[in-house]
């Protein structure tokens, strides 16, 4: 393992992050992308799984609005876990205004990547039981497929939260150890 070379605005050389690490971020990504090409689905029109009458509150212009928005959005949230394995999560890109090149407080990073991956495991963690709980909007077919899109959800919270946690182990402060004598 080799240690990055500290910068003039980092101070102490941090361990490069895991593979394990590398790849849960890039999951991250992953697991939201089929739930977000299924909403896409219903905004080009396609009912994707839902009987007429089920489809029909996704037919209208609001919702062919915030679909779109929560795919993207959701995506943008999942690619950002990227950032606690990458350089741009311990410097601020140069090309950003005012803070470009600064360097990123680390508890910055760990406070609000902790707290979204405790919100995502809250909101996903019940789907796995996605079958459990009735349809009756969906067709036979439907509600199997779009449960099986959905699933990877229940892994973002969990994937966030590791990544999160190998990024706090990997900067946090060290004191040393001050010996009586």
């Amino acid at each position: 393992m080799t240690l990055r070379k500290p910068s003039a605005t980092s101070p102490a050389p941090v361990a490069p992050p895991p593979r394990w690490a590398v790849r849960a971020a890039h999951l991250t990504a992953l697991v939201v992308l089929p739930s977000g090409l299924w909403r896409i689905a219903l905004v080009l029109g396609h009912p994707a799984g839902y009987t007429e009458a089920g489809f029909e509150p996704f037919a209208t212009a609001d919702a062919k609005v915030w679909m779109p928005d929560l795919s993207v959005a959701s995506e943008l949230v999942a690619l950002l876990t990227i950032g606690l394995v990458r350089p741009w999560g311990e410097t601020v890109p140069r090309w950003i205004p005012r803070i470009g090149g600064r360097r990123v407080r680390p508890m910055a990073s760990v406070v609000p990547a902790a707290l979204g991956a405790a919100a995502l495991t809250l909101i996903w963690g019940t789907v796995p039981l996605w079958w459990t709980y009735p349809h009756e909007e969906m067709t036979g077919t439907g509600n199997p497929v779009v449960g099986i899109l959905y699933q990877p959800l229940f892994l973002w919270g969990p994937l966030t939260a590791a990544v999160t946690l190998s990024y706090h182990r990997r900067h946090r402060v060290r004191h040393p150890v001050r010996r009586r004598g």
